[in-house]
């Protein structure tokens, strides 16, 4: 989850207009030099002189006595934010407030020679003071506070249905897939078609630890050559998620009885709905891949292809056994863990390298997109400020989902009743539920898979021994094992 910072606060203001109107703003200060109350109880609430057309850097560019008692804004520019400060309090305001044409930034400067400055000091955006006079007029009352990070989210449950949705789904798919496995298998006419079309990827435990390894070099590669890398990481995403895309919305539409006509080309045929279909896909991830950077809606199309990114992963990669499933749940725990709580001791900054690269390396402003994002729900600064988002990896999506999905393979396979995948997708959700309550307690991002792969791998091996399975869950079952055509 994206953590408030500690000097974001609010510009609480007022208008003069009947009925009154009100309106907050985002506002940056140092908690250094002032203390802002945490609501608007113990604000007390000043008249907003405009004096944006200076810079502030001399008392003589200011008539005499226009800032008593006021809340004042002028222009960044030309002197320190506390050379600025020091003229406003000589010259009698309570407030000052500079306005920034730029991207906000932390204010810091030197306070050794300037110990006598205590006025509030705060930045703000200068189309923020433009609005202001537009909305509220030109006799605006104002105050400062920085109310604290609210303990819980709502984006939080809207992260959570999304993980279990993908999770369950994408285990029943799996299911639906080895189903018709078996009816290939039991029906010698249609072996031969089915083998045709099976498009699945098994995990051998020496290709578990192949792909281990390959992720350490790809996420370490990521830390030292990110500004690169990163391009080459949202083109695989466009391309792996608009054929993901295809593939659920091609087995939904396989559903409906209806607009089946086809074409014939280069001796195949096709049906003209999936042409339109697959040219929906691409056009998704192109428009994403064009607006990926607008905060506002471009979260939306990138869950909408990270979710169809996961359900294809879990439906399309079999894990032939428990046994598997423990090495790669085990050693991609290990992973995380490693990259997110070890590797601070040994990067130069002091940073882990999994919230680095998650993140953006040195300021990056393009970021991998290989996560949920939500963003956040609950008005705080940081709302008004940016658009903060709850962030969840496809890997604690698809980690936990191979073992769901083998659960409901193995369940299909031993006509167990689905026991063994409502089990695990329990354990799976309990683990997201903990996760975010350690998250909320800590105020620290978490790697979810410190919580998930215990629940899902315990939940799993105890249903395996409370129905004497465990034998047969750890080395995997035959296609004819308990099944009846």
């Amino acid at each position: 989850l994206s953590q408030v910072a500690a000097d974001e606060g609010i510009l609480h203001a007022s208008g003069s207009r009947v009925p009154p109107v009100t309106k907050d703003y985002c506002i940056i200060y140092n908690s250094k030099w002032v203390s802002l109350p945490e609501s608007l109880d113990n604000a007390t609430f000043r008249r907003l002189e405009n004096l944006t057309s200076t810079v502030l850097c001399s008392s003589s560019e200011v008539p005499s006595g226009l800032m008593k008692d006021k809340a004042v804004v002028v222009m960044r520019g030309n002197c320190t934010f506390l050379e600025k400060a020091r003229i406003a309090q000589n010259l009698g305001a309570k407030m000052l407030l500079i306005a920034s044409k730029s991207r906000l930034s932390p204010i810091s400067d030197n306070k050794t020679d300037f110990e006598d400055v205590t006025l509030p000091v705060a930045l703000i955006r200068y189309s923020d003071i433009v609005d202001m006079q537009l909305t509220l007029g030109n006799e605006v009352n104002v105050t400062l506070y920085s109310p604290p990070l609210p303990e819980f989210d709502y984006s939080m449950v809207v992260i959570f249905l999304i993980a279990v949705f993908t999770v369950a789904l994408g285990g029943y798919w799996s299911g639906v897939a080895e189903l018709e496995n078996l009816k290939a298998i039991a029906s010698p006419g249609e072996r031969e078609t089915r083998r045709k079309k099976e498009e699945n990827v098994t995990f051998t435990p020496v290709t578990v630890i192949l792909f281990v390894a390959i992720c350490c070099v790809m996420l370490v590669l990521l830390y030292f050559f990110y500004k690169w890398l990163v391009y080459v990481i949202i083109s695989v995403f466009c391309l792996a998620s608009a054929m993901s895309l295809y593939n659920c919305l091609a087995a939904l539409i396989g559903e409906i009885p209806f607009g089946q006509c086809r074409i014939t080309c280069c001796n195949k045929t096709i049906e003209v709905r999936l042409i339109f279909l697959a040219a929906f896909c691409v056009a998704a991830a192109v428009v994403w891949a064009v607006f990926r950077n607008e905060d506002r809606w471009a979260w939306i199309l990138q869950d909408i292809l990270g979710v169809a990114f996961c359900l294809n992963f879990i439906k399309t990669l079999k894990m032939p056994n428990f046994k598997s499933c423990v090495i790669l749940l085990g050693l991609l725990l290990l992973y995380d863990v490693f990259f997110v709580f070890i590797t601070p001791f040994i990067t130069k900054n002091g940073a882990s390298i999994m919230v680095e690269v998650a993140a953006g390396p040195f300021g990056n402003s393009e970021k991998l997109p290989v996560v949920i994002r939500v963003p956040r729900l609950e008005h705080s600064a940081s709302t008004l400020c940016d658009l903060p988002f709850s962030l969840l990896g496809f890997g604690d999506i698809i980690v936990p989902g191979l073992l769901v999905a083998y659960c409901r393979r193995f369940d299909v396979q031993t006509s167990s009743s689905s026991v063994y995948y409502i089990s695990c997708t329990i354990a799976y959700a309990v683990g997201m539920v903990l996760t975010f309550v350690v998250l909320a307690l800590m105020k620290m991002g978490q790697p979810a898979l410190l919580y998930l792969v215990p629940c899902t791998l315990i939940t799993s091996s105890l249903v395996a021994w409370r129905r004497k399975e465990m034998k047969k869950f750890w080395k995997g079952s035959n296609y004819q094992v308990g099944w009846m055509p």
